[in-house]
């Protein structure tokens, strides 16, 4: 003879939430069993739908080890009845105090209920033959009755992050659409409010750095949208960009190489080994490529200054990569071109590359990027700066803000 009580033991007392969940716990569940660790994980992957902490869920780990089936089903005993001595335990030596606070949520979540005894205590109750009979402690069917919620909440999560990955991709690629062909048109001379463009793109750059919930990330890339198609509407418009596909093609091998060289030229040169591309000997890409002279580490550089290494297309492994990410990021910045050559010219592209990493990681705090960069470049040109305290200082306040 078993009888499920709906009302608490001792203080605590009866809410219209506590009876729902109560009455939830005995309806039927839609499915007949389940794996209890596929469930928890699923749970753990959706667990903002239904309010729970991953400290909640330490505990509600603690309690399904408790059940020695594998799976929970709808006929089987389903309350485990551990002492808190035992679940604290289980749950990596935690308070009772702590404990008792996790477990009122997971019954709040109802995705528990408990099974109070007359007396307050967890323990069972079985027959002759010692099977159980009645157990008091907590009930994990909820669990079971909200399966398929679970399962639908752990796929809209995974559908969410999915989309936040895509959102933050798309708006890369479209930031750096817009950087370039903003830098083009403004070496160009085409007759447009570029400083502005500039000072927007770093406005967007300072804002992808935050933590935003997919509403905000749709929200950013929409501005960023809008700020590619003002750049491309700009450059369509001018004489330049509406002539022929090979006159285009003419004007763009002609002009200012950058030192990020584009597909079409790549795929060109190993098509063409005869005639192999032309660069001067004294370009900034030539000289990173010789043995780097600053005395700082890269690898120095790139644990301080971690906020540049999603701008590069591949992992950073020398000197050249930190160029070319420092000089994506630059314009981004508000850095104009005439800065950047003196800062190179003066610093070294190591040097200089290794300043604007530093200069991004503390973005925030800089109100005029290109001015202060074309500061230092004064004070190396005298003989008065080096990158080496700016990186060691970022370096330790990345191990304070971890400490």
């Amino acid at each position: 003879m078993t009888y499920h009580a709906t009302t608490p033991f001792g203080q605590r007392s009866v809410t219209a939430g506590l009876l729902k969940s109560a009455k939830a716990a005995r309806g039927s569940a839609p499915i007949p069993k389940v794996d209890k660790w596929e469930l928890f994980r699923q749970l753990c992957t959706g667990r903002l739908a239904f309010g729970v902490t991953d400290r909640d869920l330490t505990v509600l780990n603690a309690l399904l080890s408790f059940l020695p089936e594998k799976t929970l089903q709808d006929a089987a005993q389903t309350t485990v009845f551990p002492s808190n001595r035992a679940l604290g335990e289980r749950a990596h030596g935690m308070a009772e105090s702590t404990l008792r606070r996790h477990l009122g949520a997971l019954v709040k979540a109802g995705l528990i209920t408990r099974q109070d005894s007359p007396n307050g205590k967890r323990y069972v109750r079985r027959d002759r033959s010692g099977d159980i009979t009645q157990a008091f402690g907590f009930d994990l069917r909820p669990l079971l009755v909200h399966a398929r919620a679970i399962s639908e909440a752990a796929r809209a999560a995974e559908d969410a992050t999915a989309r936040r990955k895509e959102l933050r991709e798309m708006m890369i690629l479209k930031k750096r659409d817009a950087f370039k062909l903003s830098e083009f048109g403004c070496a160009e001379g085409i007759a447009a409010n570029w400083d502005e463009i500039f000072d927007t793109l770093a406005l967007l750059q300072r804002k992808s750095r935050r933590k935003l919930d997919i509403d905000g990330l749709q929200a950013l890339h929409d501005d960023v949208d809008k700020l590619l198609n003002k750049v491309q509407n700009i450059l369509l418009e001018t004489e330049e960009m509406s002539g022929t596909h090979s006159r285009s093609e003419r004007h763009l091998q002609n002009s200012k190489p950058d030192t990020l060289e584009s597909e079409h030229c790549l795929e060109k040169s190993k098509a063409s080994p005869e005639r192999p591309i032309q660069q001067p000997s004294t370009s900034a890409q030539d000289t990173i490529r010789a043995k780097p002279e600053i005395k700082i580490p890269l690898a120095l550089v790139l644990k301080a200054c971690p906020d540049l290494e999603p701008y590069s297309r591949d992992p950073i492994r020398q000197w050249s990569g930190l160029y070319d990410a420092a000089q994506l990021v630059r314009g981004m910045m508000g850095i104009s071109r005439s800065a950047w050559d003196e800062a190179t010219a003066a610093m070294g592209p190591e040097c200089a590359s290794a300043v604007v990493a530093g200069m991004l990681q503390r973005v925030d705090e800089i109100n005029n990027p290109g001015g202060y960069l074309r500061s230092l470049t004064h004070k190396a040109q005298l003989g008065k700066f080096s990158p080496g305290p700016m990186i060691m200082s970022l370096l330790n306040r990345g191990e304070a803000q971890k400490s």
